[in-house]
């Protein structure tokens, strides 16, 4: 009993203290909390704007649906192209469908909550046009459904459903170019302005497609007269028209997006890619070249990321369309050597504004308004 009292009693196992911050426990009731916050601040910054990427998203489905329709083109390129799997165009499309879904139900929110918002917007001179996006978007992804026919009754439906905001913000648009006097587009009239244009063109369009020449012809007249005046007006640099804000830069893409769709057009309206869809199809060449030559001019633009990259992939998208059109016509190599080139730059552009969008999904809501609907005189540099 003494040698066992002598022994001494094992040593007792440290003690681990475990320090829990409460302040770090996200409760459901938190979680709610933020889901309140968060939805009002992205109602507040949403916008128009953002219906670039839709726009993105949905000419690329119809790319992707015009290079892998049959045709009686039997160039090599031509042929390899056809081997695109159908379903990774559903896949694509169903993607486009559910973005353009998904901005619209946002911006519908945004018109229930702050009105006086999207009413600051329609009354903007660089805001206004962004208001033709989501309509030239569910044409696109109209003419691009696998579903649904050029000559079914949905499609009629539907292309009337979409085409009648863009008359309406058409009569407001140029009601004012034609009423307020000589000077008032010249201070007005910006890039932007040809998403108006563009609007009529995809209309039209989306309106041959469906046998309907006449109404097609109306809203392609209706589109070129304004685009002429709208073209030469921003070419004379004139006052309003010479300054843009340096993060949207990327609109002057649509410098070469609307003679593109412009070909687009009257190709479908005539049925084949006559002399005046060539003209209209070169033009927008020599307009791409002459803005990627100036890689300079966009430098600070893409500096941090922003909605406005989007701007990008659209106006090359519809380039490609054309340029496909042109090679199915002329059949020759160079023809389609250029539509391919065109066709992957659009593609690679697409597919790295999605990773860049993807890695900034934080920062694509809470970031700053977009400049589009602030004063351009703010922050406006002088295009060269």
């Amino acid at each position: 009993m003494e040698d066992n009292k002598g022994l001494s009693s094992p040593s007792q196992p440290p003690r681990i203290e475990l320090v829990v911050d409460v302040s770090m426990i996200v409760t459901p009731c938190d979680q709610q909390g933020i889901i309140e916050r968060l939805i009002p601040s992205i109602l507040t910054r949403f916008h128009a704007g953002y219906f670039r990427i839709s726009l993105s998203l949905c000419s690329q489905a119809l790319l992707w649906k015009t290079l892998g329709e049959p045709s009686y083109d039997t160039h090599t390129i031509r042929r390899f192209l056809h081997v695109l799997p159908f379903a990774a165009f559903v896949l694509l499309w169903s993607l486009a469908l559910f973005i353009l879904s998904s901005l619209s139900l946002i911006y519908i929110l945004r018109c229930l909550f702050h009105f006086e918002k999207v009413k600051a917007e329609f009354l903007h001179d660089v805001g206004v046009n962004y208001l033709f996006a989501p309509w030239i978007s569910w044409l696109l992804l109209l003419q691009s459904s696998p579903f649904i026919g050029p000559k079914t009754l949905y499609y009629t439906l539907l292309w009337g459903v979409f085409i009648v905001p863009i008359v309406v913000l058409d009569v407001k648009i140029y009601g004012q170019w034609f009423t307020k006097g000589r000077r008032f587009l010249a201070t007005v009239a910006n890039p932007a302005c040809q998403l108006s244009v563009i609007g009529n063109l995809v209309g039209a369009w989306a309106a041959s497609e469906m046998g309907w020449k006449e109404s097609a012809i109306l809203l392609f007249s209706l589109g070129m007269a304004h685009y002429l005046v709208l073209f030469v007006t921003l070419y004379q640099r004139l006052s309003g028209s010479s300054s843009l804000p340096v993060v949207l830069r990327p609109v002057l893409f649509l410098f070469f997006a609307a003679p593109s769709m412009a070909s687009l057009a009257w190709d479908s309206i005539i049925g084949s890619f006559d002399n005046s869809s060539k003209m209209l199809f070169f033009l927008s060449l020599f307009l791409f070249m002459s803005l990627v030559s100036r890689p300079f001019l966009f430098k600070k633009s893409i500096r941090k990321f922003n909605v406005a990259w989007w701007a990008y992939p659209f106006p090359l998208t519809v380039l490609a369309l054309a340029a496909t059109e042109y090679a199915q016509e002329v059949t020759g190599g160079a023809a389609h050597a250029l539509m391919l080139l065109l066709s992957a730059l659009s593609v690679l552009v697409s597919l790295l504004l999605m990773v860049f969008t993807a890695l900034n999904t934080n920062t694509l809501f809470t970031g700053k308004d977009d400049p589009a609907l602030s004063d351009l005189k703010d922050g406006c540099t002088t295009l060269p």
